[in-house]
């Protein structure tokens, strides 16, 4: 039996996010005298950062690594205020990718820890969006990734707790993380639709969509991407097989086998020419039913840091002149 059938999730691949800080280290590159370097992967894509090197971005995992007064791009997933007053001490011309919707968990933090709360973050140690937000409130906040530390997790003030969330978890695993603080705090102080982002959780209601028609669910995306990550987990929740792949090269023929539906999606820093070539890697060995499922229509977008924006507008001037 061949693959004939391929149900791609919709939707998936970029969000409004991913575009924002891929363009802004874009036009970065053409506005900045070079070099100019991005403090850690401005996405977790393998592909997106290598395009973006190819183009000069120079990528480094700590500022010590950038010339003082150097123009250097902070990542879509955000960096602690101690991040921020290093660079200042070091002179560096700084234009901020955090994705929005991270800046917004970020305010959570600072205000809840302003109000002398117990911050709980529902979140995976080590992430750099964690490590980020941790350090916005680092003496308020307590890190809990799953149901058992939400079980163990202790405060002085129970009565005070508040709870933030990473924005790229899964919905599934983080409603019940709340769940059980909700069940042991009562008075806690949740936000209503978590704080996990809307494009998380889109693709992940994509991906339950088509898991229950396909057997095998193909997720492209980087291993570490935590949202990619979840998408897979997701799948298998419904009871698919899923894999993760960065791209074509990683499809291992043995997963296909007796199978003749795949289902498809990306991760919210995987491109669309990276799910394309895998339907043409199907369409070319007899898939012919490329079905699209779409869960809900997406429009957001968001707007260029000002920094950005200012120094495009100078740039035009300057031209016009």
């Amino acid at each position: 039996m061949a693959v004939t059938h391929l149900l791609l999730a919709k939707p998936r691949g970029f969000c409004a996010g991913v575009d924002r800080a891929i363009d802004v280290v874009n036009l970065a590159l053409e506005l900045y005298p070079r070099p100019v370097y991005v403090r850690k992967e401005i996405v977790h894509n393998v592909h997106v950062v290598n395009e973006l090197r190819k183009k000069g971005a120079i990528f480094v995992d700590e500022l010590d690594e950038v010339p003082d007064g150097a123009t250097v791009i902070f990542s879509a997933h955000g960096v602690s205020p101690e991040v921020r007053t290093r660079a200042a001490a070091r002179g560096l011309q700084v234009i901020d990718a955090t994705c929005p919707l991270v800046t917004k968990v970020h305010h959570e933090a600072v205000r809840y820890a302003q109000e002398g709360r117990p911050v709980v973050l529902v979140g995976h140690q080590g992430h750099d969006e964690v490590i980020g937000t941790m350090g916005h409130a680092p003496q308020h906040i307590h890190l809990v990734g799953s149901v058992e530390e939400a079980e163990a997790f202790q405060t002085a003030d129970p009565e005070r707790v508040a709870v933030i969330t990473q924005t790229t978890l899964s919905v599934d695993d983080t409603s019940a993380i709340i769940g059980t603080l909700r069940q042991r705090f009562p008075e806690v102080i949740a936000p209503a639709r978590d704080d996990i982002c809307y494009a998380t959780q889109n693709r992940q209601m994509a991906v339950k969509a088509i898991a229950g028609r396909a057997p095998v669910i193909l997720v492209i995306g980087s291993r570490n991407s935590s949202n990619t990550n979840r998408l897979a987990e997701v799948a298998r929740a419904q009871g698919a097989r899923a894999y993760l792949i960065d791209d074509i090269t990683q499809i291992d023929p043995t997963w296909l086998e007796g199978i003749d539906c795949v289902g498809i999606t990306a991760g919210a820093s995987a491109p669309e020419h990276l799910v394309q070539e895998v339907v043409e890697y199907f369409r070319v060995r007899g898939a012919s039913t490329i079905e699209e499922v779409e869960a809900i229509t997406e429009e957001v977008s968001f707007a260029l840091p000002p920094e950005l924006v200012r120094a495009r507008t100078a740039q035009e001037a300057e031209s016009a002149a």
